[in-house]
C-alpha cells in the first residue's frame, strides 16, 4: 500500500461492522438482494468451483448460497470484524481485506458482496484476488459506486456550510464504474467486465436511512471525518434540507444506492509472479 492515500479508516470500518453484527439481520436487506444478483450472475457461467472466498462477506449472506452448489467443494468466509464473521457459517477467517492470507493460486472463484468501497488499496486487494486464483479463476463483486447516497451527501454539505460555515466529509467515497473496469484489467484479470445499476430505497424518513446505515454498519469511516459529535442543529437542517429537497407527497424520500458489478478471470497462462 505504499503511495495508496488514506481515505479510509480501516479501523473505524471494523468497529462499525463489529457494532452491527448483532442486529445485522434486522438491515441486511440490501446485501440479501445484491447477494441474489451475484448469485444470478455465477449461474452463467459453466465453470466448477470447488475452492471458493467469500471475501467481506458480513454474516454469510452470500456463503450460505455458495454451499448450496453441488460443485464448491471448499467455503471460506472471512471478513475484517470478528463479530461479524462469528456469525457466518462453516469454514471462517477475521482477515483485513487489504491483506489476504490466501496463497497464491489457492482458489477457484472468490466473490465478494458490499465490502470493497471500504478498502484504501482497492487495487492491492484486486491484485491480492487475482494471485490467489487458479488459472481461469474467477473473481466476481459488488460494491457502492459513485452516486450511492448523493442525497444524504448534499444535504450535510448544505447544512454544515449554512450553519457552521464550512463542510467535511460526512459520507465515505465510492468508485466510479469506469475507474473499477480499468483497475480490473490493471490487475491482470481478462475479460474485465463491469456493470452498474441503481437501486432507489423508499424511507419514511431521512433519520430513517440514518439509523439503517448504522444498522448495516455503513456509518462514515472517512479519515478526515469531524471526529466529534454532529451539532444538534447541523443535524436537523440536514435532515430538514433532504426532506424538502427529495421528500414526495407522503412524506417518505429516496435513497440513491448504486450498486458496481465487477467481473473478471485469472489468465489462463502461468504469470503470478511478484
Amino acid at each position: 500500500m505504499n503511495g495508496t492515500p488514506l481515505i479510509i479508516d480501516r479501523l473505524s470500518v471494523r468497529r462499525n461492522r463489529n457494532r452491527a453484527a448483532a442486529d445485522f439481520a434486522d438491515f441486511d436487506f440490501l446485501i440479501e438482494n445484491v447477494a441474489d444478483d451475484l448469485m444470478e450472475r455465477l449461474a452463467d457461467s459453466t465453470r466448477r468451483f470447488p475452492r471458493a472466498l467469500d471475501l467481506g462477506g458480513h454474516t454469510g449472506a452470500l456463503a450460505k448460497r455458495l454451499a448450496q452448489r453441488a460443485d464448491i467443494e471448499t467455503l471460506l468466509s472471512a471478513d475484517s470484524a470478528e463479530a461479524m464473521v462469528a456469525r457466518a457459517k462453516g469454514l471462517r477467517l477475521v482477515a483485513d481485506e487489504e491483506y489476504l492470507p490466501i496463497a497464491d493460486g489457492a482458489l477457484d472463484l472468490i466473490m465478494s458482496c458490499l465490502t470493497l468501497h471500504w478498502v484504501n488499496d482497492l487495487p492491492g486487494t484486486l491484485i491480492q484476488a487475482r494471485r490467489a486464483l487458479k488459472a481461469d479463476g474467477l473473481f466476481l463483486a459488488a460494491m457502492f459506486g459513485g452516486s450511492t447516497l448523493k442525497e444524504l451527501r448534499e444535504a450535510f454539505l448544505l447544512a454544515e456550510d449554512e450553519i457552521e460555515g464550512g463542510a467535511g466529509p460526512r459520507v465515505s467515497p465510492f468508485a466510479d464504474v469506469r475507474d473499477a473496469g480499468d483497475l480490473l484489467s490493471r490487475a491482470g484479470f481478462k475479460l474485465p467486465v463491469t456493470v452498474t445499476e441503481v437501486l432507489t430505497v423508499s424511507y419514511e424518513s431521512p433519520f430513517k436511512l440514518i439509523k439503517d446505515l448504522k444498522g448495516m454498519g455503513e456509518a462514515n469511516a472517512h479519515i478526515h471525518r469531524r471526529k466529534s459529535f454532529t451539532r444538534r442543529t447541523t443535524l436537523l437542517r440536514a435532515l430538514a434540507i433532504y426532506q424538502e429537497r427529495y421528500g414526495d407527497a407522503d412524506g417518505r424520500v429516496p435513497a440513491t444506492f448504486e450498486i458496481v458489478t465487477l467481473t473478471g478471470w485469472a489468465p489462463v497462462s502461468v504469470g503470478f509472479g511478484r
